[in-house]
């Protein structure tokens, strides 16, 4: 697996337990866990600071690899399923936005070298 693909694949796995800390039917202390993990990623004063430069960035790697494992376990797997498939469909709906986006500024573009030049060129003197 690619580095890309590894990335995409957290990337998924991130909205997968952001909708499962959204789920009713989530237990409160898998979302204290969800929270803790994020606030610890996210917090400035950590157990190893992430200057030191191997050991830093590998504490930070362990409590997201085991706060993953230990979401997997107590979170019920049909919420798990039912979340990867709100991360699918919010994945396609940000491609397709994407695309619009890129369509909307090729055309915006078009329509400006239209109106700026109505010849289909510059004008040659």
């Amino acid at each position: 697996m690619t580095w890309k693909q590894q990335a995409q694949r957290m990337h998924k796995e991130a909205q997968t337990f952001y909708f499962a800390f959204k789920h009713p039917c989530v237990h409160w202390y898998a979302k204290l866990v969800a929270a803790c993990i994020a606030g610890y990623l996210l917090s400035p004063i950590q157990l190893i600071p992430s200057f030191i430069p191997v050991i830093g960035v590998l504490d930070d790697l362990l409590v997201l690899f085991l706060g993953i494992k230990l979401l997997q376990r107590i979170i019920p797997p049909e919420i798990l399923t039912e979340c990867r498939a709100q991360a699918n469909v919010a994945e396609m709906r940000r491609k397709d936005e994407v695309r619009s986006t890129a369509t909307l500024i090729s055309v915006l573009a078009a329509l400006e070298r239209l109106m700026l030049h109505p010849e289909g060129g510059p004008d040659e003197s």
